[in-house]
């Protein structure tokens, strides 16, 4: 037996023995409880964790792809994609987002409300304002050194440099960049590939936003278009047709330019239009393309297809006369009248004189099925299959749904309606022997087209060659003795065919409500043009021959010269109608000079010739005091073009003589008075 000094020590050692296991034994169960904690967490959740942690630390943006550049025919941007700064934030990191709202709203113009209530959203990421101006993306980078919450991003953005120059045909562009019109919708897919994406980190200090080197998508940009319009033709049609509307007091009007030869469409423009730079502030109703999209009953111009069909029918001998019934004829009870009394008229005259009586005798001698099936033989009632969207197939009701009547109507363009398009394009098979092309617009996709390969796509063959050029000499007549005169070109030979057609509306015919129209061809002999103009509801006059025929003689001039077309040569008189003076016009040629020899180059004024010489290689020349011509003329053998205001000689440009070209974007503006 141990002595009793010694039992409360040995219980006291027991007692710590027996402590120290417990820690021990708690200890290794936190341990093994924190090494299953973690092996839980770094093995079996990893997958989970390592996401969770990137979607913290990380956001992934979209981007927008650049769309591919729009060519003109002579290699000329109409459309391009350029960098543009967006405003977007990470409301999860702005600590005052009153006060933040109220400096955006001063940089960006934007309503403070709004811009307040995206800082407040419980999200990672929202956009503010895309695609800000260059200004106001300098004043954003700045808040944002300073505001981690703010996140300034690159995107591209689609600009027009020529501003409304063919707006309708090119359409313009959505904020993600989506074409929502023109070529620009018809072609999104090519013009637009895969966005790309873009990936944000946030540093553990200050919340700043920075770009390592990650893997991510990079944006590919689009194909390319090259288009047939001509931006130098566009510009003058836009000119000469918008002040014939202001002129004529019109509500609108509309134009198309063909090479009748492929079906390229060299420019197409209508009034009002639209700048797809700036498109949210024109009215949707507006943004349209009336030349294609919109329909109405053209008139007189029709009675072309009436002679056609009566000529391809044989049933018309050039010296017949016609009773044109003094002014008026009753058909079927119904009296019918002209727009001014005539007697008795040759097919010729009739064409020249644009009787209406006339019209239903021709339509009369094709017949009514010969007739209905000419009309649609020159693609009346479909559309012609352009490459631009929302084109109008007009109306031309079926032959079994024809009235008594109809033939007589429809003979001088009334009961039927066409579109603009449709009307250049039949006048275009007249220009070539016969042939309807399906016109077109894109030349190319992705790589310049190669010299000479311009499509021609034929559709139809509506009449003979034969009767093309008989139906020629007859819109010829019109142009130099009928009601055509003011569509007489200076140096050229033309033809054409005046309109002037009372508006329907609700299916009434409201008095003093007009469409006015004319459409022509140039030269007669060697056509390379074709056009059709009308102008909506002018007033006072409203004649087509009054309002609508000087708008083809000033823009094919304009066009034949920038086109380097040389004048026509005289040629014999025209045996089938001898009367009609076969020599070139006078009356507006574009050199008054003494007429060079016939072996000679064409007449160039010596002070062209002088100003070119005195031009440094790559600057503006000097072009005050010239014509519009005579500025053609010299832009066109520089390579740049023209903006015109005005009418007369040439008062003032801009950029200065002797800017270098490079800094012009190859457009000139100049400012025309007319001399007292």
């Amino acid at each position: 037996m141990q002595p009793p000094s010694s039992t409360p020590h040995a219980a006291r050692d027991l007692w710590s023995h027996g402590r120290l296991a417990v820690v021990c034994l708690v200890g290794g169960l936190w341990l093994l409880a924190a090494a299953v904690r973690l092996w839980h967490l770094q093995v079996d959740r990893h997958e989970h964790y390592v996401q969770a942690a990137e979607e913290q630390q990380q956001l992934v943006v979209t981007l927008d792809a650049p769309r591919g550049t729009i060519f003109d025919a002579r290699g000329r941007s109409l459309a391009v994609s350029v960098e543009a700064a967006s405003v977007a934030a990470d409301p999860s990191l702005v600590d005052d987002p009153e006060a933040l709202a109220d400096a955006l709203s001063e940089v960006l113009g934007a309503p403070r409300d709004e811009l307040l209530a995206k800082l407040r959203l419980e999200r990672r990421f929202t956009w503010l304002e895309r695609k800000i101006n260059p200004p106001a993306a300098r004043r954003v980078r700045e808040l944002a050194a300073v505001e981690p919450g703010l996140i300034v991003l690159s995107e591209s953005k689609r600009y027009y440099p020529l501003g409304d120059l063919a707006g309708p045909v090119l359409g313009y562009v959505g904020i993600d960049n989506q074409g929502l019109g023109g070529l620009e919708y018809r072609y999104d897919d090519e013009v637009s590939t895969e966005a790309g994406q873009r990936t944000i980190l946030r540093d553990g200090l200050a919340g700043r936003v920075f770009y390592p080197e990650l893997p991510s998508d990079a944006a590919r940009p689009g194909d390319d278009l090259y288009l047939t319009l001509d931006a130098t033709i566009q510009n003058i049609v836009e000119r000469e047709l918008r002040a014939a509307v202001e002129a004529a007091g019109a509500k609108g009007g509309s134009a198309v330019v063909l090479d009748p030869n492929t079906g390229a469409l060299m420019a197409m423009a209508s009034v009002p239009g639209f700048d797809p730079n700036h498109y949210a502030k024109t009215p949707a109703a507006r943004r349209g393309n009336p030349t294609l999209a919109g329909s109405f009953e053209p008139g007189s111009t029709f009675k072309m297809v009436t002679l056609a069909a009566a000529l391809e029918a044989s049933a018309v001998d050039p010296q017949e006369i016609f009773d044109c019934g003094n002014g008026s004829i009753v058909l079927r009870g119904r009296r019918i009248r002209d727009h001014k009394p005539f007697d008795r008229l040759t097919a010729r005259e009739i064409m020249a004189n644009s009787s209406n009586i006339g019209a239903i005798r021709l339509a009369g001698r094709a017949g009514t099925e010969r007739f209905y099936s000419t009309i649609r033989a020159f693609g009346f009632g479909t559309p012609t299959g352009i490459d631009l969207p929302s084109e109008a197939a007009g109306l031309v009701r079926p032959l079994k749904r024809w009235a008594a009547l109809s033939p007589a109507y429809i003979s001088f363009g009334q009961g039927i309606a066409v579109t603009n398009l449709q009307m250049a394009n039949a006048f275009a098979a007249i220009a070539n022997d016969g042939r309807l092309l399906r016109p077109y617009v894109v030349a190319s996709v992705g790589t310049p087209p190669a010299p000479g390969s311009a499509q021609r796509e034929v559709v139809g063959l509506p009449i003979s060659p034969s009767t093309a050029r008989q139906v020629a000499s007859y819109l010829e007549t019109v142009v130099l003795d009928g009601t055509g005169k003011a569509a007489q070109l200076g140096g050229w030979r033309a033809a054409g065919k005046t309109g002037t057609a009372e508006k329907a509306i609700d299916g009434r015919y409201v008095p003093g409500r007009y469409v006015a129209s004319f459409v022509g061809f140039a030269p007669l002999d060697d056509p390379v043009l074709v056009m059709a103009v009308s102008l909506d509801e002018p007033w006072p006059r409203y004649h087509g021959g009054e309002v609508a025929a000087p708008v083809f003689g000033a823009v094919a001039e304009q066009a034949l010269l920038y086109l380097g077309v040389p004048p026509d040569a005289p040629r014999p008189p025209d045996p089938e109608n001898p009367t009609i003076d076969t020599a070139p016009l006078d009356s507006i040629r574009l050199a008054a000079a003494p007429a060079a020899p016939p072996s000679a180059a064409p007449v160039v004024r010596l002070d062209l010739e002088s100003r070119l010489a005195q031009t440094p290689d790559g600057a503006v020349p000097d072009l005050a005091g010239l014509t519009a011509r005579e500025a053609l003329q010299i832009a066109g053998a520089l390579g740049f073009d023209l903006r015109f205001d005005g009418h007369g000689a040439v008062t003032r440009q801009a950029p200065d003589a002797g800017t270098p070209l490079e800094r012009t974007d190859g457009v000139v503006r100049l400012w025309l008075e007319a001399s007292s």
